[in-house]
């Protein structure tokens, strides 16, 4: 999952927001507004408004801790965790490698309910606090209206259907009992699916007749089927990939292009001659800066080809995503997927060894297919 805000970096790991987040404290602003309006008429408006402003910042803080505490504990088992992109009801982890027991998998997920619940448990005695000394009704309201949304965060997410975090606790749950990740993971992104469904059933009723927040359910339905849905080709994928490394796959020491020719001229003299459509750019000193694709020399305007270098036009290798040779492929997946160009770099001892694309992948996958 993309992430449509870049919120900046915690610890070398990339923090963002996907869109569906932002909307979710966009819509939790103006309930939280609406109905401190109409329970305290009395108060200012403007206070009124701070009241919501302020409920939709902890929120978002409160959906940063429940993913916090994912990376955490992932980093706990071993796993590198590259970035978080807050969504619709708490995040996603970018992580390098898989949870190699059903137990690191079952607390990699259980965690973010945890960590939600305990965000409920402070608001709830900030609420107790704040009502103790007698601050205003108003914001005790608050910290009371935060305490109930994060319990209801946890449930929502304990339910057991991906991408759900209750989906990763059944899908560890049946990787235990059966031994068999793949078809864990297939199981909860089916579960997903069903759950999915029955929210676009539910939201659809209820919309038609008016009732409540049928439109939200019927979103967040069709949000759950496509991320569920996605999640059980990637299972399905990773089944077909059991087992390969990364340099099985690769394609080993790509061409590369020096980042200071210009775009035209690479274009112009180069580029026929060459059967590849993506290239590592290094610089004079033989050090990888990026990595060029035709479709960004494309993308220059014509007037500017001559006097735009390759590296002006490239995407920085802090953007690329990297590889080891000896890593599982199943692990590359996801950055693969969320990576500009649909491609990665392979580094062995700080030297560049290969390049893997998205069709190195479903080639690989494809040919799974016709053995079985």
């Amino acid at each position: 999952m993309g992430a449509t805000l870049k919120l900046g970096t915690v610890t070398g790991v990339a923090i963002g927001a996907h869109w569906s987040a932002l909307g979710t404290v966009a819509l939790l602003f103006a309930v939280a507004t609406s109905g401190f309006s109409h329970a305290y008429p009395e108060q200012p408006a403007a206070a009124r408004v701070a009241a919501g402003l302020l409920a939709a910042v902890l929120f978002a803080a409160s959906l940063f801790a429940h993913e916090i505490a994912h990376a955490v504990v992932a980093k706990r088992q071993g796993l590198e965790v590259e970035g978080i992109t807050l969504w619709l009801l708490g995040g996603v982890s970018t992580i390098r490698g898989e949870a190699a027991r059903p137990r690191a998998e079952f607390a990699i997920a259980i965690v973010g309910p945890a960590a939600s619940l305990a965000s409920a448990v402070v608001f709830a005695l900030v609420a107790w606090a704040l009502a103790a000394v007698g601050v205003g009704q108003l914001w005790v309201a608050v910290a009371s209206y935060l305490a109930v949304i994060n319990v209801l965060l946890a449930a929502f997410n304990l339910v057991p259907a991906a991408p759900l975090d209750g989906g990763r606790v059944l899908q560890a749950v049946l990787w235990a009992i059966r031994g068999d990740r793949a078809s864990a993971a297939v199981w909860a992104a089916r579960m997903g699916r069903g759950f999915g469904m029955v929210l676009v059933l539910l939201g659809g009723l209820e919309f038609l007749f008016g009732f409540g927040f049928g439109l939200w359910w019927l979103l967040l339905g069709l949000f759950i089927l496509v991320m569920a849905g996605a999640e059980e080709r990637q299972a399905r994928t990773g089944a077909a990939l059991a087992g390969v490394r990364v340099r099985e796959l690769m394609t080993p020491d790509p061409e590369t292009a020096s980042g200071g020719v210009s775009v035209e001229a690479f274009l112009g003299e180069y580029a026929a001659s060459r059967r590849h459509s993506a290239f590592p750019l290094v610089d004079d000193l033989g050090r990888v800066e990026g990595l060029i694709t035709f479709n960004r020399m494309i993308a220059v305007p014509h007037a500017r080809r001559a006097s735009t270098a390759l590296r002006e036009a490239a995407c920085p290798l802090p953007e690329v995503p990297l590889a080891d040779p000896d890593e599982p492929v199943t692990g590359l997946i996801p950055r693969l997927a969320a990576s500009p160009d649909r491609r990665v770099l392979v580094f062995s001892a700080g030297r560049l060894v290969g390049i893997v694309t998205s069709s190195d992948i479903s080639r690989a996958v494809a040919l799974h297919l016709h053995r079985t």
